[in-house]
């Protein structure tokens, strides 16, 4: 890998530093504060005995997400989406990432009819809050799936996890591959990628948009190689979180 040094002075292969405060919120069943660097999001697990009413009698839980950002979480305030009266669509479009990325990796049947709501709150932004709210949201989601299990909601041998998964950005910054891109680099990017991976190392979703010229297959398999490294680091860290380390 190249030697460049980035502005924060990362190699271009290299997270930036990653804590993951597992248990954070003393009310929820699952909780989790991640931290990429600048980007801080708090992901909480709410569990409910029962399921919408279109999956009733099927047998099958659920698992869902919901994603927003605090008015000053970015440079300058944003109006709250709620006083607006309406969710805007990238509120949207990510709430529904996270929710797909988490149930790729869970058994609806073993989970049995029970209902998960992972809410995804970023409280600081800098670059990469959709892949930090996804990295957090398993540490929560696997807490609340324990929650659930010690009060009898979830069999005692059921598996409702099927695997971890975690997500980080990766893009061509100034004509190079770089891994995990903050604010900075993320503006600047001639390409940018989200890379969702179980913890197997099976895509779950990769969105890649060339921002400015477009990219060919070589820098293409470059930036996967990069996520794919990238999540297989974050998923020790997730399993370090959950095993208390």
């Amino acid at each position: 890998m190249t030697e460049i040094v980035r502005v924060d002075g990362r190699s271009t292969d290299q997270l930036r530093e990653i804590t993951i405060e597992r248990g954070w919120s003393s009310q929820a069943e699952g909780s989790a504060l991640i931290s990429f660097g600048g980007t801080k999001v708090l992901c909480t697990a709410s569990f409910t005995n029962g399921v919408p009413r279109w999956l009733t009698g099927k047998g099958k839980g659920w698992v869902t997400a919901e994603y927003a950002m605090l008015p000053r979480a970015t440079n300058s305030r944003n109006d709250r989406e709620s006083v607006k009266g309406r969710i805007g669509g990238r509120t949207h479009e990510i709430s529904r990432l996270i929710g797909r990325a988490l149930r790729a990796v869970v058994d609806t049947k073993a989970l049995g009819e029970n209902t998960i709501v992972i809410d995804c709150d970023v409280l600081q932004a800098d670059g990469g809050t959709r892949t930090a709210a996804i990295t957090g949201a398993y540490v929560a989601l696997a807490d609340a799936i324990e929650w659930g299990r010690d009060k009898k909601f979830i069999g005692r041998n059921s598996t409702p996890l099927l695997d971890s998964v975690a997500a980080v950005s990766v893009g061509i910054v100034d004509g190079e591959p770089m891994l995990d891109l903050a604010y900075t680099e993320d503006v600047r990017a001639e390409t940018d990628m989200n890379v969702v991976v179980t913890g197997r190392g099976l895509f779950v979703e990769v969105q890649g948009t060339a921002e400015g010229a477009p990219f060919d297959k070589r820098e293409l398999d470059a930036l996967l190689e990069l996520g794919v490294a990238g999540c297989a680091d974050l998923k020790g860290l997730q399993l370090a979180a959950l095993a208390g380390e």
